[in-house]
């Protein structure tokens, strides 16, 4: 049964997307109609998509504005968003360096690489936290818009002190603040800031020049690669306005990155092409979590189900201030999908399955 979009990003994962179908349109035709809709129903400001299909590019655009008062265009390689909770693939893939590496050991408990986080009335380990079942609660209040400098090792005073919510192990609940906490674990795993190690491990090796934090070196990046900001905005009553400041700079690992469509889809294909480490290491963030036997959806660090024709696929969905995503990689069409929307949760999730749904159905491009 389909459920609600709150209720869709309550469970965020725990049940299969839903599509719909339409007998006038069909194919990339209407994946360009739904998209084309959405701005002009001004559901959303802006929106990139990327499109790899069989490692080649298939449907790359931008809809909208980056800036709606500018009447900016939003391009696909050079719009740089915030990708929101997509950050979670990328720290996921150096987290599986540094398994590679036998710098972390995915079923130590966290305590050992960050001794000094107070103790809790269980224990846990790291592929606990990546996985979700670990128990660490999730924003409280406005934390969800912290606008503050922290560093990854000041930010856990936010919710440091909080008991766990469940016995490790024997729950699920989706939050960011796992993520910090790998963060700081690999950074103290490393001895290097972690945002370096995902730059020497990830970003660098797979050419991702759009992906960066959101920091102050920020500017400099920008314009060292000719790349443009998009502005961030939240939906209103009737139209859009600029989002309120955050500093996500803690939660990188979580939520902090900024990125193009154009590069999130080239992570996707990166794990196509099996660019990234071996497959016995990958299949542990790739493969599903149990719990009691029955599926979470998430492995470590991505979202791992099927969609409702039954599709499997690996990716992400990312909500944050000022911006929203998708990123979903299906192995068995080998195609790649990454669109990247300027703005706070604008609730249309269920168009953008059904913009997938055309873009998986519709025929191959003509070679000659």
């Amino acid at each position: 049964m389909k459920k609600p979009f709150l209720s869709y990003f309550k469970d965020f994962f725990a049940f299969k997307r839903v599509i719909g179908d339409d007998v006038q349109l069909q194919g990339l035709v209407k994946a360009d109609a739904l998209l084309s809709h959405l701005v002009t129903a001004h559901k959303i400001p802006g929106i990139a998509i990327s499109v790899l299909k069989n490692g080649a590019p298939y449907f790359q655009k931008g809809y909208g504005f980056a800036n709606l008062e500018n009447q900016t265009p939003i391009h696909p390689e050079t719009s740089v968003f915030r990708i929101a909770s997509v950050s979670k693939p990328i720290a996921a893939t150096a987290l599986a360096h540094m398994v590679a590496e036998g710098l972390i050991d995915l079923d130590t408990s966290f305590y050992i690489y960050v001794p000094y986080f107070p103790k809790k009335k269980w224990d846990f380990t790291i592929r606990q936290l990546a996985s979700h079942t670990a128990g660490i609660r999730g924003y409280l209040g406005k934390e969800y818009a912290l606008n503050k400098p922290y560093s990854i090792k000041e930010s856990i005073a936010v919710f440091k002190d909080a008991d766990l919510l469940f016995k490790p192990g024997t729950g699920y609940h989706y939050n960011s603040y796992d993520w910090v906490l790998i963060s700081l674990a690999m950074q103290e795993a490393s001895g290097i800031p972690f945002e370096d190690y995902v730059s020497k491990k990830v970003v660098q090796p797979l050419g991702l020049n759009s992906v960066f934090p959101a920091d102050r070196s920020g500017v400099d990046h920008i314009k060292a690669n000719k790349l443009a900001l998009t502005t961030f905005y939240s939906k209103r009553a009737i139209g859009f306005r600029p989002a309120v400041a955050v500093n996500n700079y803690y939660k990188l690992a979580g939520g902090g990155y900024l990125a193009t469509a154009t590069d999130i889809a080239k992570l996707g294909q990166a794990y196509l092409d099996k660019k990234v480490l071996d497959e016995p290491t990958l299949m542990q963030f790739l493969t599903s979590e149990l719990l009691d036997d029955a599926p979470t959806y998430y492995g470590l660090g991505w979202q791992v189900s099927q969609d409702a024709k039954g599709r499997s696929y690996y990716g992400h969905i990312g909500n944050g201030v000022g911006g929203y995503s998708n990123f979903f990689v299906y192995p068995e069409q080998n195609v790649v999908i990454a669109m990247l929307i300027n703005c706070t949760n604008p609730n249309v999730q269920e168009t953008l399955d059904q913009v997938i749904h055309e873009v998986l159905e519709s025929s191959p491009p003509t070679v000659g």
